[in-house]
């Protein structure tokens, strides 16, 4: 639950005590204090293991019993991924741990000693200072089928990267040892060219190759399809072939090497994305929003694994918090700045809400119409990007609403914001 600044401070008592942690790779800094800001005792450093996390908490004890406290906030900033393994371990021990926006460190760092002055001890004071003034978030770590998910989404991504990886280096090999290949397989993926190139010939050997020999081997994945024509059109396209004849030894390695990377490759992603299917179908609401024409299950995959679990919020604007995608205005006396998103939180779900709207946009008519509306009315008519931007908000609002309450999408009550089909539904 998210709390206003006013409420997060009032939850702070004279029981309190309020500890900030500056994260490390190897060696956190801890200091408390009450609600009020004064200090206790001396910083305490203490390893990133197990060791060192059952000192942080006989220390906290400790001063919880000399200062007469009865209650624990701990804060820390969301570094990288070094504060988790730290927060999960407190919070499976039910100790209440908050995050303090990092740019909120930066910027409040000068306050105490007017100095830019940096260090590990200073950062967990600030940190510390910012709780006490209500400046915190609790995070949404996420648990059980949402921690799977979200690192299976993870990897996910990362083995689609390795693949196009691994197919321009196949691009660039084709261009250099066979630039004629393409005119014979234009797909050079399909599974005939895909057995052609893992025998990794070169164009003088499959000119000299018999024309049985490849078609046997082709015919291993292909049985119907490919003859002897298509045989005999790429040894004449390897006969009149302008590719380097320099290095043939490596470069028969490297393409014998780059077919088993994008064949392993191809069949872990095949598995990993089975095993997210089957994550993904266990969790409510999923069905309703696969129904949306235009969203994908991989887009329903990664915006899950990015939010977690939509009952941790209360309203959507929450997550078009988490996204970056709330306005931000500067203004001063008669001077108005631009208005522009604030590009905050997770921006892995900002890429991916504005990759999904652009096909939205062509093939949803509901999204199509809103779009048009929000670029052709009179009154402060969006720009292109703008309107996209504005979309990925609803989008948002729709698969809060359609997740959450497990609601079939009506296109009609989208387009009720619309002032003329408002009308034609009135009349």
């Amino acid at each position: 639950m998210n709390y206003k600044q006013n409420e997060k401070i009032l939850q702070l008592t004279d029981k309190s005590l309020i500890i900030g942690v500056d994260i490390a790779k190897n060696k956190h800094v801890a200091r408390a204090q009450d609600f009020r800001g004064v200090q206790f005792g001396k910083p305490l450093y203490f390893e990133n293991a197990l060791e060192g996390f059952q000192t942080f908490i006989h220390w906290m004890d400790e001063l919880a019993i000399q200062q007469e406290k009865s209650d624990f906030i701990i804060g820390m900033e969301p570094t990288g991924h070094y504060w988790l393994p730290l927060a999960y371990w407190l919070m499976e021990k039910q100790l209440k741990v908050v995050v303090v926006n990092p740019a909120h460190v930066k910027k409040s760092k000068e306050l105490d000693d007017n100095s830019p002055t940096k260090n590990d001890v200073k950062d967990a004071r600030v940190i510390s200072r910012l709780i006490q003034d209500g400046r915190y978030s609790e995070p949404h770590l996420p648990e059980g089928i949402y921690a799977d998910l979200r690192e299976g989404m993870n990897m996910y991504d990362q083995l689609r990267k390795d693949l196009q990886a691994v197919q321009g280096r196949v691009h660039q090999w084709i261009d250099r040892y066979f630039p004629e290949y393409t005119t014979v397989f234009t797909n050079w993926e399909g599974q005939s060219s895909l057995q052609v190139l893992k025998m990794g010939l070169f164009p003088d050997e499959i000119s000299q190759k018999d024309e049985m020999e490849i078609l046997s081997e082709i015919r291993k994945e292909v049985k119907r399809g490919v003859g002897l024509k298509k045989v005999r059109q790429l040894k004449e396209a390897a006969r009149h072939s302008i590719g380097i004849q320099e290095g043939k030894t490596m470069a028969k390695l490297k393409i014998q090497t780059l077919m088993d990377q994008y064949t392993l490759l191809h069949e872990k992603i095949n598995e990993l994305w089975e095993m997210i299917e089957g994550l993904t179908s266990r969790i409510p609401g999923v069905q309703e929003m696969a129904a949306i024409k235009g969203v994908g299950d991989v887009t329903i995959a990664a915006f899950l694994a990015e939010v977690g679990d939509l009952h941790n919020y209360s309203h959507p604007e929450q997550i078009i918090k988490l996204a970056g995608l709330n306005l931000k205005l500067a203004t001063s006396g008669k001077w108005q700045g631009k208005t522009v998103i604030t590009k905050r939180g997770r921006p892995k779900l900002r890429a991916l809400l504005f990759k999904v709207i652009l096909p939205l946009v062509n093939h949803n008519p509901a999204f199509k119409a809103m779009h048009a509306y929000f670029t052709t009315r009179k009154e402060n008519p969006l720009k292109k990007k703008q309107s996209l931007i504005a979309l990925c908000c609803k989008l948002i609002r729709i698969l809060f609403k359609v997740g959450k309450q497990q609601v079939a999408f009506s296109p009609e009550k989208m387009l009720r914001d619309i002032p003329h089909f408002r009308l034609q539904n009135a009349a």
